[in-house]
């Protein structure tokens, strides 16, 4: 019988390419054959990065070895026991998980039923590795936000002008994270731990802080020197204030929520919006009307929340005369009690026009237009506007959102925002929303948004905002292997489009609530009995 190290390179090679990634380093020291079929051999580098991780859409830039070897380190990183050993690795890690999102892609099944993004490998590695609550610390809750709420600060510390890198850095990757870290253990001395503290309070802190809203920021997450860069602390600020206010009324629980808010890097990588299988034509899309290029995946229906204090404590919080400190001291923690507004857009494309001398150069800028209609029966009359808007990229390649809301044809409230992920990520938008005047006493606070569907007709897909799945060929989902399902449905036909008061399918709220939110009739009413009380 032949050794393995008398076979010819070529099979030597295929063998190698099936050798887990870690020990790749180790089969080049075991002899001088395996020496030389491993170093300065790129081939074999691709082949094990291919064969364990996502293919990239691009591959002519990727130098596989690099790569590969990067992951490694990031594993052995990750592994080291003691948040000592690994706290110095911030900026390392905070690249080698920006490369992996970059590189990632979603050409497999779909990640759940329900979910608008596909498996990638890439992301389930960075799963498992963040799924240890110590790399959540270390990593992803190092902002000046948590640092704050870790006492790790004077009583009046200020903000860091410009923010330090490795805040940035962390509240980037709790972003990317997706899931809010919303209580966070301190460190003790001489102890394990301390005690936790509830981010919330933190969190809103700083979004409903007037001083945060400036022309620089463009009053939105950007950062306060005119740049257009995304300031990620404000990003992470939103989401903590954002995700808390879910949490509170149980929405998580529902799969069109918890797909976007409980799951970690859930589709948080450019192109990852995998759209849900048609169940019927669109009927906005048979009148042979021509469509307009939408390289950011604009048009369809997107689900959006809103939270707002009541104006009485937000006055009290930015105008106490006690309360009075220099801008570049956060303001005390709150525990205001907040309202929040489920509401659902469906938008389309309007017009394309090239890149401002502002904007980056890379994809045009593409104005958009639709409605919006709350799903509280309450009838806010601030969730139920017409719409218009912009998308854009930033100089440094973030995808940036504008919105305004119209009243009887008049703009009130407006948003800006950047996209998670990158173009067409399906992890949604994060920003504020504000006085369309730049009112300086407000009011303002967070808002989020994510797309559900390519149509913006009524009608195809709602079946698949239940858990009813007869006659669709999707798998089940990865990261809910075991999650049960509930077989109840609306069973109502979708209306003509011609029955449609504004043209975008909104006939009145109950053909919205049935058609497209997270499940059956009895889930949408529950949904909107959590949102009154």
């Amino acid at each position: 019988m032949a050794l393995l190290t008398e076979l010819p390179p070529e099979i030597i090679h295929n063998v190698l390419r099936f050798v887990d990634p870690p020990d790749l380093a180790l089969v080049a020291r075991i002899c001088r054959v395996f020496h030389y079929s491993v170093k300065g051999n790129p081939t074999v580098f691709r082949d094990v990065y291919l064969a364990h991780y996502d293919a990239p859409a691009s591959v002519d830039d990727v130098d596989w070895e690099r790569a590969l070897k990067d992951v490694v380190r990031l594993q052995v990183v990750c592994s080291r026991q003691g948040a000592d050993k690994k706290k110095d690795e911030l900026s390392f890690v905070y690249e080698t998980v920006n490369q992996l999102l970059q590189r990632a892609s979603s050409d497999g099944e779909r990640a759940a039923p329900s979910a608008t993004y596909g498996h990638s490998r890439n992301a389930e590695f960075l799963s498992q590795l963040f799924a240890n609550p110590e790399n959540q610390k270390v990593f992803l809750e190092q902002s000046f936000l948590y640092e704050r709420a870790h006492f790790k600060l004077p009583q009046h510390a200020s903000f860091a002008d410009p923010p330090k890198a490795e805040h940035q850095q962390s509240a980037k990757l709790h972003c990317l994270y997706g899931v809010p870290l919303l209580h966070s253990t301190r460190s003790g001395h001489g102890y394990a731990t301390r005690a936790t503290s509830k981010m919330g309070p933190f969190a809103c802190s700083k979004v409903y802080d007037l001083r945060q809203y400036t022309e620089r920021t463009r009053w939105g997450p950007f950062m306060d020197d005119g740049s257009d860069r995304t300031d990620w602390e404000k990003v992470e600020a939103i989401m903590l204030c954002l995700g808390s206010n879910l949490d509170k009324l149980g929405l998580n629980k529902f799969p069109i929520c918890r797909q976007f808010w409980s799951v970690p890097f859930a589709g948080v990588w450019p192109g990852s919006y995998m759209r849900l299988p048609m169940l019927g034509p669109d009927k906005a899309n048979q009148e042979g009307d021509e469509e307009l290029d939408d390289p950011y995946g604009i048009t369809g229906t997107w689900l959006r929340v809103v939270c707002f204090l009541d104006y009485t404590d937000f006055f009290h919080f930015n105008f106490n005369p006690d309360g009075d400190m220099p801008s570049n001291v956060p303001r005390r923690a709150i525990s205001y009690g907040e309202a929040t507004r489920l509401i659902l857009m469906k938008i389309s494309v309007s017009a394309v026009e090239p890149p401002g001398p502002g904007d980056g150069q890379a994809l045009p800028v593409v104005h958009f237009k639709g409605v919006s209609r709350s799903l509280d029966d309450n009838w806010d009359e601030n969730a139920n506007s017409d719409m218009r808007g912009t998308v854009r990229l930033t100089p440094e390649g973030e995808v940036r959102w504008t919105t305004w809301s119209l009243f009887n044809g008049q703009e009130r409230w407006r948003s800006e925002s950047v996209q998670v992920g990158g173009v067409r990520s399906a992890k949604g938008v994060l920003g504020n929303w504000f006085d369309k005047d730049y009112d300086p006493r407000g009011p303002a606070g967070p808002t989020a948004f994510w797309k559900i569907s390519d149509q913006v007709s009524r009608g195809a897909e709602r079946e698949l905002m239940t858990d009813n799945h007869d006659g669709i060929d999707l798998p089940d989902g990865d990261y809910y292997p075991d999650e049960e399902v509930d077989d109840d449905e609306d069973g109502g036909e979708p209306e003509d489009e011609e029955d449609s008061e504004d043209g975008f399918g909104f006939g009145n709220i109950e053909d919205v609530e049935i058609e497209f939110v997270a499940g059956s009739a009895a889930e949408v009413a529950e949904i909107i009995a959590r949102l009154q009380r």
